[in-house]
């Protein structure tokens, strides 16, 4: 039992010490998440670093941005996607300030390309897991997983404060 209460502590104190922070770094990407969804240990001392898939030496997801004319890329890593039949398809993800990009990496394939002024909500259960669904009206949803979840739902939510006409929701549930 006082373990539980030890790391409860040092749990507060890395929140705390994360909310005082400047910068684009823990305690920035965190506040979507504040008080409402339950965290995995591992998340709270994570590096951002934006590009995991490296897209200066990949010319494949490099010309699917320049054809497009998107110039700046905010996140691009690998992700787990979820078809409505059920079947998983990992997918190379990359947000840019206008759209979000999923492609093929073992086809050589772009599979859809999601503006971001499309997406009405980002949906997210209480629980600790790594699922999120992107709420587009106009279109099918999107149901994907990435251990880098807290940083890509937080870079969504920043691009889109940019622009006034449209911003992302983020809402919890469990249903």
């Amino acid at each position: 039992m006082d373990r539980v209460k030890l790391l409860s502590q040092n749990h507060q104190q890395e929140k705390e010490e994360g909310e005082g922070n400047n910068g684009r770094n823990e305690g920035t990407l965190l506040k979507p998440f504040m008080g409402v969804k339950a965290r995995r240990l591992a998340s709270f001392r994570t590096e951002v670093k934006g590009d995991y898939l490296d897209l200066e030496s990949n010319a494949f997801l490099s010309d699917i941005l320049s054809k497009r004319g998107d110039q700046k890329l905010l996140f691009a890593d690998r992700i787990i996607k979820l078809t409505g039949s059920g079947k998983i398809k990992q997918r190379a993800m990359m947000i840019t300030d206008r759209a979000i990009y999923l492609a093929d990496m073992d086809s050589c394939a772009l599979r859809r390309r999601i503006s971001l002024a499309s997406i009405d909500r980002i949906c997210l259960s209480k629980l600790k897991d790594n699922f999120f669904a992107l709420i587009i009206p106009t279109e099918y949803d999107c149901l994907m997983a990435s251990t880098r979840k807290n940083e890509i739902v937080s870079i969504l939510v920043e691009a889109t404060k940019i622009k006034p006409s449209y911003e992302i929701a983020v809402v919890f549930s469990n249903r």
